[in-house]
């Protein structure tokens, strides 16, 4: 399947791409406490004008819901999908991204069921972080909580960079609520951070440096490809800017875990990503997943969700067709 045409790969490149920043000096420059924040109120209202502007590239949710958790509240969209008979998708973007990430595969994965799109807690967006985050458990259990606050008692999650880490993060330590997981292009999972992109990260952490250095490096994850003066980027950007995010950084899923998992797992790797080795981390799939369910993209960069939104959605439904069991 060939790729979208420009004007939706920037867009997407905008998403995934700095949510590359989940490496690197972003985390570097974290502390455990307190907690995240918005550094200033002129700040939130530039932010919040950008989110706004940049979900409009979706399609109005069904309900909005802000869930109490024991680390804060948590924005949560649902979309009514086309279809019934599989659990309901649960949406985890990448770092700084939020929902607005998902504008490009928003309308290919309401065909599979239902979706419920989350604003990571602790990260730009519209969720709301009130307690310290400290630890991998912690960050499990405010997502099962808000899980626990649905209707339904299982859910297929779907993430993207570390939202990808976010859910086999719970997958390895709640599982109960979980039918699936789908990764895309998830980092610490299946190999760790290059270190090249570690130190080109360092410039684009530094919040007073010119929106050039992030554009620099979010270009070098997304193959290349320009990010500039699209909805997403500039939402995305202004979070970067605003916003300090206050969590520890994330522990590599071992191969033993991914082995344990009781649950289907789909690993669908970017070959020219840098976010991680991508032969090495598709041999780790390989090896570690009881259901050997691993598909590499090769052309696709750390940008995947806007550069193959059809592909990942009918891979998504083989696979839920064939593991999702009600």
């Amino acid at each position: 399947m060939t790729k979208n045409p420009r004007r939706r790969k920037r867009t997407l490149i905008a998403l995934g791409v700095i949510g590359a920043l989940v490496a690197g000096a972003a985390f570097v420059l974290r502390t455990p406490s307190p907690v995240g924040h918005w550094n200033s109120a002129d700040g939130f209202d530039d932010y919040r004008s950008k989110y706004d502007a940049a979900m409009r590239d979706l399609p109005a949710p069904t309900a909005v819901r802000d869930i109490r958790t024991d680390f804060g509240l948590v924005r949560v969209y649902r979309y009514n999908g086309a279809k019934r008979g599989l659990h309901p998708l649960v949406l985890l973007p990448g770092t700084s991204s939020g929902t607005p990430v998902w504008a490009d595969n928003l309308k290919s994965l309401l065909e599979i069921t239902d979706v419920y799109a989350i604003d990571l807690l602790g990260e730009p967006g519209m969720s709301i972080q009130d307690k310290p985050i400290t630890s991998d458990e912690d960050k499990a259990a405010w997502l099962n909580q808000t899980l626990a606050a649905l209707p339904e008692k299982r859910f297929n999650l779907l993430g993207l960079s570390i939202g990808g880490w976010t859910a086999m993060n719970l997958a390895v330590r709640r599982p109960d609520r979980i039918a699936t997981v789908t990764t895309l292009d998830a980092p610490f999972v299946y190999d760790g951070l290059p270190l090249k992109t570690v130190i080109r990260s360092i410039p684009a952490a530094v919040k007073w440096l010119p929106r050039s250095w992030r554009d620099s490096f979010n270009s070098y994850t997304a193959g290349g490809a320009p990010v500039e003066h699209v909805p997403v980027a500039d939402m995305i950007e202004s979070g970067m800017k605003n916003y300090t995010m206050r969590q520890p950084q994330p522990h590599r899923i071992t191969e033993s875990q991914l082995g344990a998992l009781p649950m289907p797992v789909l690993a669908i790797i970017a070959g020219r990503s840098v976010m991680h080795d991508p032969p090495k981390a598709r041999g780790t799939a390989e090896r570690a997943l009881r259901t050997k369910t691993v598909v590499l993209y090769p052309n696709a960069s750390h940008a995947i969700n806007g550069e193959y939104p059809d592909r990942i959605a009918s891979d998504l439904k083989t696979f839920l067709e064939a593991h999702d069991q009600s």
